[in-house]
């Protein structure tokens, strides 16, 4: 065996014998070795490359192996590895300024965490004890994370194993037009009918019970589900009307994924609490986080915050988000993203679902868009079954098989395709991968009926 080989079948044998994968029935997966990466591209230790559509989990939003954050977490490490979170430290005082700066409103708090999941965790915390009300409200199409408000807050099927029904957790039905609860034909009645569903939610569980509404900005997981106009600011309304608080998680969006600096920023709507991670150091080092405006804040001004993290603004991971915003200004990153949205992306999805009829919807901002695959073009029925598995799930998979083939690395879930490639990918990158995705739903297609 040559060493590439070796180093192969040591790196499978170790993750066999040791690694428990999250998500997975542990013997019926076979991870891919990966050996390097570097851009829009990763490899494994046989030399192929795959352009990667997914930036990891949503993450690499400058790419991998970017060298001004490579130098300055190396830098830092030099410098100050560590240090306890109850100090004040350059690095972490600075990452907060930074994205202060770039939170819509008043957000002029950043309480760190290490993951979205944490911030989320402490969000509701921060909304509970400032209003003293016990029930939070989220949609049913939605992911939070996996910690244990987090997933009880989520909607889709990753909640059904974890779910205590004893986490005050309300769910409800948001706009989803391509396959409307309410009935809708357009964007505005969507809206306007989603907001009364909510509003009338919120009366017949009593508002005095309800501390907070989250929302994914744009949501992710679910399906690249961009609300439509009016909606973040009906949510707004309600929520100054019956006193409750409104948290954005901004986790998968935020940092220049949907091409502004926050979701948010699209429609004008400044939340009370804003959940990051993520995009915000490109996920090199782990770092998520609250933004808390100035009401919540003053809450704890004088009252002890009964929360907190050993590694709450880790200085390395503060190094990293201090690089990884600079790099995004100086080199107009979050510029680029929404170019490439409007000017390539978009207009090329858009093409590909003209060829192509298994594909019912484009949808999406920025670097982050989604295809909804559908077996019956004229229904809508979905290429594969909700929360489908095993024989079920069988199109989606060929199909993604058929990316990889091509040297795609896709994000498949459900019944749908996520395009989130790094913000700055290149013209010529994507181009490439929309050949690629073009040759690969003529496997789909052969699924519709």
């Amino acid at each position: 065996m040559n060493a590439a080989a070796d180093a192969l079948a040591a790196v499978k044998d170790a993750d066999r014998k040791h690694v428990f994968h999250s998500w997975s029935a542990q013997e019926l997966i076979d991870p891919l070795a990966v050996a390097g990466a570097e851009g829009s591209y990763f490899w494994d230790y046989q030399g192929n490359r795959y352009l990667d559509f997914s930036s990891a989990l949503v993450y690499t939003n400058i790419g991998y192996q970017h060298p001004k954050v490579a130098a300055a977490i190396a830098e830092q490490a030099a410098k100050l590895c560590t240090v306890a979170p109850g100090f004040a430290v350059d690095v972490r005082s600075e990452a907060a300024r930074l994205i202060a700066e770039r939170t819509p409103g008043d957000l002029d708090k950043i309480f760190f965490t290490n993951a979205g999941a944490e911030a989320v965790e402490n969000a509701v915390r921060m909304a509970r004890l400032h209003t003293g009300r016990p029930k939070v409200m989220s949609t049913y199409r939605s992911y939070h994370g996996a910690t244990s408000t987090a997933i009880n807050l989520t909607g889709d099927a990753r909640r059904f194993g974890n779910d205590t029904a004893t986490a005050g957790v309300v769910h409800f039905w948001g706009p989803y037009l391509y396959r409307s609860p309410f009935h809708a034909t357009t964007e505005a009645e969507e809206c306007a009918r989603a907001l009364r569903h909510l509003e009338d939610t919120i009366v017949f569980e009593g508002p005095q019970s309800i501390a907070a509404i989250i929302l994914e900005t744009v949501g992710g997981a679910p399906g690249v589900l961009v609300p439509p106009a009016g909606y973040l600011a009906g949510v707004r309304e309600l929520c100054d009307r019956f006193g409750i608080v409104f948290i954005l998680d901004e986790v998968m969006v935020g940092f220049g994924r949907t091409g502004t600096w926050f979701a948010a920023d699209h429609w004008d709507v400044t939340p009370d609490l804003l959940c990051f991670a993520k995009g915000v150091t490109s996920g090199y080092v782990p770092l998520g986080g609250v933004a808390i405006c100035a009401a919540i804040a003053e809450t704890f001004a004088r009252r002890p915050y009964p929360g907190g993290l050993t590694y709450s603004g880790h200085v390395l991971a503060c190094a990293a988000a201090v690089a990884t915003i600079n790099t995004m200004e100086e080199e107009d990153i979050v510029g680029q993203s929404a170019r490439t949205g409007a000017e390539l992306l978009g207009p090329g999805l858009r093409a590909l679902a003209e060829r192509h009829p298994s594909v019912g919807e484009v949808r999406g901002l920025g670097t982050f868009w989604a295809l909804e695959l559908v077996r019956d073009p004229a229904t809508g029925e979905p290429l594969v079954p909700y929360n489908a598995s095993g024989a079920d799930n069988a199109p989606m998979g060929e199909f993604a098989a058929a990316c990889k083939k091509g040297g795609l690395w896709p994000l498949a879930a459900g019944n749908r395709l996520h395009v989130a490639p790094a913000c700055n990918i290149s013209p010529e990158d994507v181009a490439k991968g929309l050949a690629i995705l073009d040759e690969a739903l003529t496997i789909a297609d052969a699924h519709v009926v």
